[in-house]
């Protein structure tokens, strides 16, 4: 089992960051970025856990819905990436830890 707390960390502290954001500030940007990132990483899970299955688009469940939204999908792929057997997924966590980094910042948060 690999160590996914960089992953998780990164994803609650921009999740929470996004929970404290005025509503004039995620509708500049940061709610549509973090949406954008919430389905990649949802994408992402869905496809490590049942390849041959199309993966669900996550909803736009408005602004203030985002940081859960990006909570849940980022703690789903860091469980999946975290059970995977050695090897097989490998590069994944890094790229999904600069995935949320660049993010946050593009969000400006």
């Amino acid at each position: 089992m690999r160590d996914t707390s960089e992953l998780t960390t990164a994803v609650e502290r921009f999740a929470d960051r996004l929970r404290a954001a005025p509503h004039s500030r995620l509708k500049q940007g940061a709610a549509a970025e973090a949406l954008a990132l919430a389905r990649e990483l949802a994408v992402r899970a869905q496809r490590a856990e049942d390849p041959e299955r199309e993966p669900r688009i996550m909803p736009d469940a408005g602004v203030f819905v985002v940081g859960d939204q990006l909570a849940v999908a980022g703690n789903d792929l860091a469980e999946i990436l975290r059970t995977a057997p050695a090897g097989s997924r490998e590069g994944e966590l890094d790229e999904a830890v600069g995935l949320v980094r660049e993010a946050a910042e593009r969000a400006g948060l």
